[in-house]
């Protein structure tokens, strides 16, 4: 396994406060996460990020770099579509 495997969490379907807690954890070990999503989940990801954020602002930790593009992925019926990404990353603050 990878050492960037460990610092991305990937969104999916999982209840909100899942991802919020799995990111604190990684973030006690690491400098910085990356929550990475894409198509329906990207709104979950951007949320985790705000939570981290906001309630969690006393102990230091900021939104860094935001990428945004899109992924070309083969549907059920054969179809080439396009799926939009993003990947956000959390970072502690220096202090």
């Amino acid at each position: 396994m990878s050492t960037e495997a460990r610092d991305t969490i990937f969104i999916g379907k999982k209840p909100l406060m899942a991802y919020v807690t799995s990111t604190l954890i990684q973030l006690t070990n690491l400098p910085s996460v990356n929550i990475k999503a894409r198509g329906m989940s990207i709104g979950r990801a951007v949320d985790v990020a705000q939570i981290i954020s906001r309630k969690t602002e006393n102990a230091g930790y900021s939104i860094g770099d935001i990428k945004i593009g899109s992924e070309s992925l083969e549907s059920n019926d054969g179809k080439a579509r396009n799926v939009s990404t993003i990947e956000i990353q959390v970072k502690k603050n220096a202090e």
